[in-house]
């Protein structure tokens, strides 16, 4: 029987993160790079960090790879992910400063803002803006805007979720499959090849990153995730062949861009710094109602699922249906406030009677 290339590429992406996962963690102890508990923090012992780059460097080698050997990479244009590579060396190189040394915002905004920037001048952006009713627009001297805010969105989305061991990566992986489906819907074989690698990558570094974790991804790998599932949806948007070009991916990644949106005006509401780390994220929520680190990122996991099915569902239906796409997502944002409100709630009625949390 025929392994389809798609498998090929996760299985490859899969064996390269393995094994370079326990090299980056040596390397990360014998440099201090290791994240130590603090009031934010749920681990209690100091843990190794830079894991990003064992999946980053997993990823790009079996990209390349796939273009250096026989297949059906040959057919393809390999300019998309010279230009993906490009855009992600700033971004790795912020990573690594920041998990070792730490870096200021204004800096990571802008160095996100110049990958966002040689993303587009190599082809990704948002050129059409597709009415979920029918009809689109070219989004003419928009595009470049829109392309620095999209990828700005996603990368500091990705990077706020990832609070708990494992929540990052099975986020980024149950997007990346949403995104293969909805690829696969439409005939795109260059979003399934970008996608592929990434979701065999993250189910290997889970093995090392899930409760409890003995390597963080960081800085390094949150940021380069972000970046490469907005490449993805970007690139995708490019051809506009998606029934609504960015909102399925937005869908897609609702958990961790709704908890961004919320800690934005949360902060905005409070009149404090919009990019101040707190313990307000529904990950720390999740905790203080008394699940273990292990059941909160397996509550998220399974809302994230719930979405990505949502979007490979609204990928799927004509525009004639946009009512019911309309219906489906005031339904699943309905959902998602009373989710926060009832974590709120209970929040507030524990303050009053001052019990104890239960012990995780």
């Amino acid at each position: 029987m025929r392994i389809p290339y798609s498998l090929l590429l996760a299985l490859a992406a899969f064996v390269f993160t393995f094994a370079l996962t326990p090299l980056v963690r040596l390397l990360a102890l014998k440099v201090g790079a290791l994240d130590r508990p603090g009031p934010r923090r749920v681990h209690t012992e100091p843990v190794p960090t830079l894991g990003g780059l064992a999946f980053a460097a997993a990823y790009l080698i079996t990209l390349y790879g796939a273009f250096a050997l026989p297949g059906p990479p040959s057919l393809l244009d390999i300019r998309a992910v010279f230009g993906f590579s490009l855009a992600a060396i700033p971004i790795l190189l912020l990573g690594v400063a920041d998990d070792l040394r730490g870096a200021p915002p204004w800096l990571k905004l802008l160095v996100q803002a110049l990958a966002a920037c040689i993303l587009y001048a190599f082809g990704f952006g948002v050129p059409i803006l597709t009415n979920p009713f029918g009809g689109s627009v070219g989004a003419g001297m928009l595009n470049l805007p829109f392309t620095v805010l999209w990828v700005v969105i996603v990368i500091n989305a990705i990077n706020l979720i990832d609070g708990l061991d494992g929540l990052a990566a099975g986020v980024v992986m149950i997007a990346c499959a949403t995104l293969w489906f909805a690829a696969r819907e439409h005939g795109d074989f260059y979003i399934m090849f970008l996608a592929s690698p990434l979701i065999g990558a993250m189910l290997a570094f889970l093995r090392f990153n899930f409760p409890p974790a003995r390597i963080f991804m960081g800085d390094t790998g949150s940021q380069f995730l972000g970046l490469a599932l907005a490449a993805i949806s970007l690139l995708e948007n490019r051809k506009g062949t998606a029934t609504v070009t960015l909102l399925f991916p937005l869908v897609a990644m609702g958990v961790p861009i709704a908890d961004s949106a919320v800690a934005f005006v949360r902060r905005l509401v409070r009149g404090q710094p919009v990019f101040r780390a707190d313990s307000e994220h529904i990950h720390h929520r999740l905790l203080r109602l008394g699940l273990s680190s292990r059941s909160a990122v397996l509550v998220l996991w399974y809302l994230s699922a719930y979405l990505g099915v949502m979007a490979v569902v609204l990928a799927a239906l004509p525009r004639t249906y946009a009512w019911l796409i309309v219906l489906l997502l005031a339904l699943g944002l309905f959902f998602a406030f009373e989710v926060l409100e009832f974590i709120d709630r209970k929040l507030r009625d524990r303050g009053r009677s001052g019990a104890e949390p239960p012990e995780r």
